[in-house]
């Protein structure tokens, strides 16, 4: 397992070490041991979530102000640009985002510690996408950042506009959102 640092602190793009040959591929997706030693971290996962969305679906930016989460997420079918967007006051990065192609292909995974608001763009015809977090969903405490806000400039790679749930089209501009100390 590969752990690379990104632009903003603490936020990590994963690769594993995938064995293949003729017959397929093999992969350990998570190891509690590899996984403290190569990052540090010493959080505990506490729940599994699998998501199923068709092509142009964007969920997010999605966070917890109370019981927040940190996640470790992946696709295993199709393709998808995740978001995370720092809210963390007192970091450098705070209002900051990065953005990454998860794919069955590429087998990447991408660590969001608590802080951040999180969201993906379904881009292949569908995708599932998987995510471990550190704290159960909570969803009188979940928030949502807006995802075009002009503010953030995510640059969603998308030509027309996404399908959205309820939720997310009312989203919060980060000036007017709650956010971490």
């Amino acid at each position: 397992m590969q752990v690379k640092q990104t632009e903003i602190t603490d936020l990590l793009v994963i690769e594993p070490q995938v064995f293949g040959d003729e017959r397929g591929y093999f992969y350990e997706s998570y190891n509690e041991k590899t996984w403290r030693e190569k990052t540090g971290i010493t959080e505990h996962f506490v729940q599994d979530n699998h998501s199923r969305s068709a092509n142009n679906i964007l969920r997010g930016l999605h966070y917890q102000i109370q019981q927040p989460q940190g996640k470790l997420v992946r696709v295993v079918v199709g393709e998808v640009f995740d978001v995370a967007v720092d809210l963390r006051k007192s970091s450098p990065t705070f209002g900051q985002w990065m953005g990454t192609h998860l794919s069955a292909e590429n087998k990447r995974q991408l660590w969001i510690p608590v802080g951040f608001a999180h969201g993906f763009l379904v881009l292949s015809e569908y995708a599932e996408f998987l995510y471990k977090t550190t704290n159960y969903y909570a969803p009188q405490h979940e928030r949502t950042l807006l995802w075009n806000d002009p503010d953030l400039a995510i640059a969603w790679p998308i030509k027309t506009e996404p399908i959205l749930s309820a939720k997310d089209k009312a989203g919060t501009r980060l000036q007017d959102a709650e956010v971490y100390a």
